[in-house]
């Protein structure tokens, strides 16, 4: 069980840092700080537009239309973050305490 809970933690944590790099470069896309001319850059940011999709897209369907603000990154990253935590308040149940 202490495998099962490192596990998923592991892929909580992963997450968390795939939407934290998703986030920032859609902010340096958009002030024009990356490019998506670049190969590199478009490749990058269009692989972790399919790896987050999945999870954004029940998230908007769920969320009132905001025209020109994106909401679902920061309501999966709450989910993320409310996930972590239970986790981890739920760790004994791993442990077997």
């Amino acid at each position: 069980m202490v495998t099962l809970f490192q596990a998923l933690n592991l892929i909580l944590d992963i997450v968390w840092f795939v939407m934290i790099v998703h986030i920032i470069m859609s902010w340096l896309i958009n002030f024009n700080v990356l490019n998506l001319n670049q190969q590199m850059v478009r490749q990058i940011w269009y692989g972790l537009n399919s790896l987050l999709e999945p999870i954004y897209a029940p998230i908007r369907r769920i969320l009132p239309n905001t025209p020109g603000l994106d909401l679902a990154p920061l309501v999966a990253f709450v989910i993320l973050m409310i996930l972590q935590r239970a986790l981890i308040n739920n760790a004994g149940f791993f442990y077997g305490y």
